[in-house]
């Protein structure tokens, strides 16, 4: 695993100037003809490091532990029981999903495996692997009481504080460290040649998650006084975000409008 800061190096024009910070011309991702990966951010990373490799196996095996407790069913009924398993497992593989597509993106927009990007990395495998119980119990939990059964019975008001709790602070610590991520990338915005789309992108990505972690510390301290709500309260998240979308997707958008931007 390389301890330095993996950016892309900038290639000479046939006249032999190397390209100002921003430019096109650095070397970058190949592709496919016709395949960009984002419209308005070039990816850096080149091929898959032994970092994101090991991320990869560890989001895997995060998605196994989802499922490894059920054997193959041995009559009807225990079909059926799996069967409504389906839907929790599949709420929680897209909560995983969408944190592995998290840093996917942000892995292959910047490519850094200096230091502090590896700790933070290491950090985010942990809290995934600590995640995924507290996960698949809350919606397990959820879809049940959706489907009328009683849940109050073998879990009382303090049981649920204490679980949306637990599940609040790693919903909220995963997606601060995301933060501080794009945080880190944003103070190299100069090394890494960001060019001013970019830099924008960079900063909404830092929001996006900031939002993120901020529903789950209300979350967090709404569990004090009702857990049921600290639940429905992760509901926001989808109009927090199209609010969000549409402001600075539309900056986004003007800005890379102009010729100063240096696409």
């Amino acid at each position: 695993m390389t301890e330095s800061t993996n950016t892309a190096a900038p290639v000479t024009t046939s006249s032999g100037d190397a390209p100002q910070p921003g430019s096109q011309a650095h070397a970058g991702t190949p592709h496919r003809p016709g395949i960009v990966p984002e419209e308005y951010f070039r990816w850096r990373a080149g091929e898959i490091t032994r970092l994101e490799a090991f991320c990869d196996v560890i989001f895997g095996f995060a998605i196994t532990l989802l499922v490894v407790s059920l054997e193959v069913p041995h009559s009807y009924a225990e079909l059926m029981a799996d069967m409504r398993g389906f839907l929790p497992f599949a709420a929680c593989f897209a909560q995983l999903a969408m944190i592995w597509r998290t840093h996917y993106k942000f892995s292959r927009r910047y490519g850094l495996e200096d230091p502090y990007t590896v700790f933070l990395n290491v950090v985010l495998l942990f809290l995934v692997l600590f995640y995924v119980y507290p996960l698949k119990f809350v919606f397990t939990l959820l879809f049940s009481e959706i489907m009328g059964a009683d849940v109050t019975a073998n879990l009382g008001w303090h049981e649920g504080s204490v679980l949306m709790r637990i599940y609040a602070i790693g919903f909220a610590a995963v997606f601060l460290l995301f933060v501080l991520m794009y945080g880190h990338a944003y103070r190299l915005r100069r090394e890494l040649g960001l060019n001013p789309v970019e830099v924008l992108e960079t900063r909404v990505a830092m929001q996006e998650n900031g939002v993120l972690a901020l529903v789950g510390v209300t979350s967090f301290l709404v569990a004090f006084k009702s857990p049921g709500w600290a639940g429905w309260l992760y509901l926001v998240i989808g109009p927090l975000f199209a609010i969000h979308g549409s402001i600075f997707g539309k900056r986004v958008r003007l800005l890379a409008e102009k010729p100063s931007s240096a696409l």
